[in-house]
Order: structure tokens, then C-alpha cells, then sequence
């Protein structure tokens, strides 16, 4: 399997070949097309100057004439009337041509033969030194007629500039590649941490910090993955923390039932004795069960399929009917519950909602003092419905209030013994309204009593 950095190199080299080879046919193309018809035309009116010129003014003489336009940097070849031929400048790679054409250009006729050079797939007929790639035109010599073949001597022009233009195009290759190497490598680097970051993960490896300053994608990437890493990590301390939680919390009560069995086992009890075991076994029952219900609730609602009801709940009935249901307790404790405020309906899970408002007023009646107030408020404020439960009891500092919706967080055991709370029913309450784009808020004061303030959508 390839790796990611060979994957950059051979699709950059893979670019680069066929970018350079497109580019080489297309510019082949476009000289076959247009600049060779144009580069026949201007020799051929550099032949007619050099006709016009041996004709005119040095009557036809060849030698010294034609030997100076040779070395001028031009080839060219003489064929006369009886047969000889005379070449200048440097000589042709093929000196072939058709004796048809030879005849036509003494009759008279021109020769065309750089705008009739075949097309070649990886040479231009500009630099074939062929006989055949050049322009023909009659002259008249001392000796007669003559069939006059030229064409600019390349090799003489461009030999030097060729050469160089070929060592510049070979090293831009080999230096390119050798940048894109090592600009590959930079480019991978980032990508190999993260997969080894990936492997520590896997492996259960949450403390990852990776070292990458950029500011591309790429680090954009490690940016988000290492806080990915740390939401994963704080994840992982918080699951490792609720199984603490829950085994302390199922732990302390079934350890009291188990010693409590074995008291009655073992020692010869009278009856108010054993009532008062019998009592706090049913205490510690009630509590593994109220755990248990609360955990299977707070289970659902972190499912993230939750899917949340909209439809009509009037709280204000709701609410009636909770106070009615814990009537014995707030009864015992000689409390005074007032609800304020006219019947409204919001959208919602009427059975979430419900669970919110016994878990906002168990908790209200458990800390309450004995002859405290509760007071429970309904106002429509605006597109909302406002919902306030608060109660005169302990009440709490600010720290606490910070804390009161973590799972399992039960606040000062100090100045609230004995309550019997699992720490979940508040984390619930939270959630509930999450799941319901509500908003809670808390105001609480040790010794004066806690307010919570419920926003939750109205029916329209």
C-alpha cells in the first residue's frame, strides 16, 4: 500500500510529465498550424532579396557572393542546368530532393518545402536539417540558370542557445522534483502525527498534544483534532467517574441491607427493634430503586436519537396534581405550597415536563425547613412561559449552585443530612430542558432558600 507522502510525489511528478508533454504537443501544434506556413513565407522573401541581389548586383556571379551568404548563417545549394551542384554554408544531415523539384524551380516555379514538411509527433520541422526543409527560387548566374535551395543555418543560430535552453528545462526538472519532495514530506508530516495520534487513541490514549502551528486545512485538522482528543479525555474521566459514582451509590445502601440481614439473622431482637430494621431496609430499597429509575431516565435522555414530543402541557395541572401526589410530605413537614399565576400550556414532552416539575418540587419539599413556604409562579413572558419553584429552605452558596446540575453532586452534606438524594435529579431537570431549547436558572442563598426559573416555548 502506498503511502500518502508517495502518493503526492508520483501524482505531482505524473502532473509535471504530462503538464510538460501536453504542452510540447500543443506547441508543435501550433507551429505545424501556423508559425511553419509563416517561417516558409519569410525565407522565401529572404531567397527573393538574395536573387534580386546576385542578379542586380554582383551579375550572377557565384563564388564569392553566395560563399559570404553562407557564412552569414545560411545553408544553401546551387543545382545548375548541366547537372553540378554547389553547396554553402554548413551541409545538410540529407541532401535528397526530388529531381521534379529540382526541374519545376529551373523552369521558374518556386519551391515550398518548410510549409510542406510532414508533421512530426516530437520534432518541428524548424530545426530539420533536411535538403528538403528549405525554399527554392531560380537565379541567374554567370554559368545560367540556377535552382537556388536555402534556408537559415539553425545549428550556427540557436546551437549554443539550444544547448542551453536543454540544460535549463533538465535541471527546473530535477530541482522540481526535489522540491516537491521535500515539500511533500512537510506537507505529510502533520498527517503522520495525526495517525499515530489515531493509534494512541485507539489504544485508550487520551493525552495527545500535537506540536502543528499551521494555518492551512491540515492545521485547521489538528487544530479541532486535538480538541477532539481533550472532549475525549474529559469523556472518558467523566465515564470513569459516573461508574464510581453509581457503584458508591448502589454500594452504601446494599451494604446497610446486608448487615441489617445478617443482624436479624444472628441476634434475638425484640419486636421494636426489628420494626426499625425492617424500616430501614425499606428506606434503602426505596433508595436502590429511586437510583435505578433515575439512571434508566437519565440513560433515555442521553440517547441521542431523543426525540421530543411538541405538543400542549398544561403545567399549571401538572403541577396540581405532583402537589397532590406528595401531599403526605410536604404535609409532614407542615409546609405551606402556593401556586401563582394563571393556567398556561407550553410545547413539550408532557411526560419529560412532568418528571422536571416532580423532581423541582421533591427537591423543594426535602429541603425545606418544617414550617417553610414553597411558592410556585406561571407567567407568560412573551413567547415563553416562565416557571418558578422556590422554596425558604437550606438554600446554597455559590460554588454549590456552579455545581448542582453535574451528576451525582449533592452539595454540603453539612448542612443537609440525612436527605437521601442520588445527585441525578437536577442533572435530569437540565437535560429535559435542553432537549426542549428551554433555559434554566438558579438563585440560591444559604439559610434563605433556592429559587429555579424555568423558560419554556408557549402555545401560540
Amino acid at each position: 500500500m502506498k503511502s500518502f507522502y508517495v502518493r503526492i510525489v508520483l501524482t505531482t511528478f505524473t502532473v509535471m510529465i504530462v503538464s510538460s508533454l501536453l504542452a510540447f504537443f500543443i506547441s508543435n501544434g501550433y507551429y505545424q498550424l501556423y508559425l511553419k506556413p509563416s517561417n516558409d513565407a519569410a525565407i522565401m522573401e529572404m531567397a527573393e532579396e538574395v536573387q534580386q541581389y546576385a542578379e542586380n548586383e554582383v551579375g550572377g556571379a557565384e563564388g564569392s557572393y553566395f560563399s559570404h551568404v553562407g557564412h552569414l548563417g545560411y545553408q544553401l545549394v546551387l543545382y545548375h542546368e548541366d547537372g553540378s551542384t554547389r553547396q554553402y554554408g554548413s551541409g545538410f544531415r540529407d541532401d535528397d530532393l526530388p529531381v521534379e523539384e529540382v526541374e519545376h524551380v529551373l523552369a521558374g516555379g518556386e519551391y515550398h518545402g518548410v510549409s510542406e514538411q510532414p508533421a512530426g509527433l516530437f520534432v518541428t520541422g524548424f530545426f530539420n536539417n533536411v535538403l528538403e526543409n528549405t525554399v527554392g527560387a531560380p537565379v541567374e548566374t554567370t554559368e545560367g540558370t540556377a535552382a537556388m535551395f536555402i534556408r537559415p543555418d539553425h545549428e550556427q543560430q540557436f546551437g549554443e542557445f539550444r544547448f542551453f535552453l536543454a540544460l535549463l528545462l533538465v535541471l527546473t526538472v530535477i530541482i522540481s522534483f526535489l522540491f516537491v519532495a521535500l515539500t511533500a514530506r512537510r506537507i505529510v508530516k502533520p498527517v503522520t502525527s495525526l495517525t499515530e495520534a489515531t493509534k494512541q487513541i485507539s489504544d485508550g490514549s487520551f493525552d495527545i498534544d500535537l506540536n502543528v502551528r499551521r494555518k492551512d486545512e491540515i492545521g485547521q485538522l489538528a487544530k479541532h483534532f486535538t480538541s477532539m482528543s481533550k472532549d475525549l479525555r474529559q469523556l472518558e474521566a467523566m465515564r470513569q467517574e459516573f461508574v464510581s459514582n453509581v457503584s458508591h451509590e448502589i454500594q452504601s445502601p446494599l451494604s446497610t441491607i446486608r448487615g441489617i440481614t445478617q443482624t436479624l439473622q444472628q441476634s434475638a431482637l425484640d419486636e421494636d427493634q426489628k420494626e426499625k430494621y425492617i424500616k430501614i431496609i425499606e428506606k434503602e430499597s426505596g433508595r436502590l430503586s429511586s437510583l435505578s429509575r433515575q439512571l434508566l431516565i437519565l440513560a433515555s435522555l442521553n440517547n441521542e436519537d431523543k426525540i421530543v414530543k411538541e405538543q400542549p402541557v398544561d403545567v399549571h395541572g401538572q403541577v396540581k396534581e405532583i402537589i397532590q401526589t406528595h401531599r403526605f410530605q410536604w404535609e409532614e413537614k407542615e409546609l405551606y405550597i402556593e401556586i401563582e399565576g394563571k393556567a398556561e400550556q407550553v410545547l413539550g414532552d408532557a411526560t419529560l415536563l412532568y418528571q422536571v416539575w416532580t423532581n423541582l418540587l421533591t427537591n423543594a419539599i426535602k429541603f425545606s425547613n418544617s414550617g417553610g413556604d414553597i411558592r410556585i409562579n406561571i407567567q407568560r413572558e412573551g413567547y415563553y412561559v416562565n416557571v418558578e419553584v422556590e422554596d425558604s429552605g437550606v438554600g446554597m452558596t455559590p460554588q454549590e449552585v456552579k455545581k448542582i446540575f453535574d451528576r451525582f453532586y449533592k452539595g454540603d452534606q453539612a448542612r443537609t443530612p440525612g436527605k437521601g438524594s442520588t445527585g441525578l435529579g437536577l442533572a435530569i431537570v437540565k437535560k429535559i430542558i435542553d432537549l426542549h431549547d428551554g433555559k434554566i436558572d438558579v438563585e440560591s442563598t444559604p439559610g434563605a432558600g433556592t429559587k429555579v426559573s424555568i423558560w419554556l416555548k408557549t402555545v401560540i
